[in-house]
């Protein structure tokens, strides 16, 4: 048990039920529910397994402490109580990043650069020596967060947000965020047991989420580096060893999954993507406007997608567009499970369909609705009887 020790995985607002759910099927002990944050206990084979293997997390930190502060002195002598020396060598790197909601504390950026001047004093005072500032690749990534009158010092156990996986060569305009994607897929119930569609696959970020989901293939595998395996204590032979555990739990897929876009730009990025990401033999996608097809055979079919909000494309007529969405699902796609994510809210009223369910999300800072539109086979009327 000694061995054990908190930590805390930061993800996006709507997220924390189905990071909880992960953390919980992961092997995390105490697993606990916060705003966009999620905490739990385990050990440092249990913090590479979380990094390699979560879907719905940014971040996973390492806290160290948590005190109280009323000015900048106390944030100062408390961050300069730490022993640095265990964590980080006298010539190595480091950075500091901040979240701060607080009266006393305004500036984000100020609030790093007083955390990095008490760490900089300890190893000075110490030794002689100080570590330097390394805002790309330092050897330490320190996370402050002050709320109110509260400050918690952690380590940053990812480096570079988890929602980089590293698959991705090529992006489009307005690309969605890996994390975002995945959550909206888990969201969605989809569990890769029916064919999946996504019919404006831009770079093919859903596709590439839903195939690893329907595979059980970890998501990070492919990211260059965590925070991590520069620190002091990294032990290579352990996280190989759990890399090749998760590796043993992919599992076959038996299903189809389809990307369609009317860009052959969007769709050759997708295609290199999908190669890239080892994901290809998954995945076929096709050079088509989706409001001129329709579904094929009478399989099941589950379909996620993220059309235009009109916010980057200045001549997309809104009123039509989505308009044409739900004309297309209606007479193309009977037996079919249609989500989709959109800030636009106005849009939605021109679907012309009613949501069997509707989760608030952000998309960036764009407040968002995941809706889920049921088309069924013949009408709802005949399914009810």
């Amino acid at each position: 048990m000694d061995n054990n020790f908190k930590m805390v995985a930061k993800t996006l607002f709507g997220f924390e039920e189905i990071l909880a759910k992960e953390l919980t099927q992961l092997g995390a002990m105490q697993v606990e529910k916060g705003v966009r944050n999620v905490s739990f206990v385990g050990d440092k084979g249990f913090m590479y397994k979380a990094n390699l293997g979560i879907r719905t997390a940014i971040k996973i930190l390492k806290p160290l402490t948590t005190f109280r502060v009323v000015s900048e002195r106390d944030l100062y002598e408390n961050v300069k109580r730490i022993k640095w020396e265990e964590y980080l060598k006298p010539s190595g790197s480091l950075a500091v990043d901040a979240t701060v909601h607080s009266k006393i504390f305004t500036h984000s950026q100020y609030t790093a650069l007083k955390t990095k001047d008490a760490i900089v004093d300890r190893f000075r005072e110490q030794s002689g020596e100080r570590p330097n500032v390394d805002l790309r690749f330092p050897d330490l990534k320190v996370n402050v967060h002050i709320d109110r009158q509260r400050c918690t010092i952690s380590l940053d156990t990812s480096g570079e947000s988890l929602h980089r996986r590293g698959y991705k060569t090529a992006t489009n305009i307005a690309p969605i965020n890996e994390v975002l994607a995945a959550g909206m897929i888990i969201l969605s119930g989809w569990d890769g047991q029916t064919d999946f569609m996504d019919p404006m696959c831009g770079s093919g970020t859903v596709l590439a989420e839903a195939a690893m989901i329907a595979c059980n293939i970890p998501p990070n595998l492919m990211r260059k580096e965590f925070a991590f395996e520069r620190w002091q204590d990294w032990d290579v032979d352990l996280f190989e060893t759990i890399e090749e555990s998760l590796l043993k739990k992919t599992r076959d897929f038996h299903h189809r999954i389809l990307g369609y876009d009317k860009s052959p730009s969007a769709v050759r990025k997708a295609i290199d993507n999908m190669k890239n990401a080892h994901l290809d033999e998954f995945i076929t996608i096709k050079h088509e406007d989706f409001f001129k097809t329709q579904k094929a055979g009478n399989e099941k079919l589950h379909m996620v997608f993220n059309p235009p909000y009109g916010e980057r494309l200045e001549n997309l007529n809104v009123e039509e567009f989505y308009g044409d969405i739900g004309t297309t699902l209606k007479h193309g796609y009977p037996g079919t499970d249609a989500w989709l994510i959109t800030s636009n809210l106005e849009a939605l009223k021109y679907v012309g369909l009613r949501p069997s369910r509707k989760i608030k999300l952000f998309n960036a800072k764009l407040e968002a609705r995941l809706v889920k539109y049921e088309m069924y086979e013949g009408s709802k009327k005949a399914k009810k009887q």
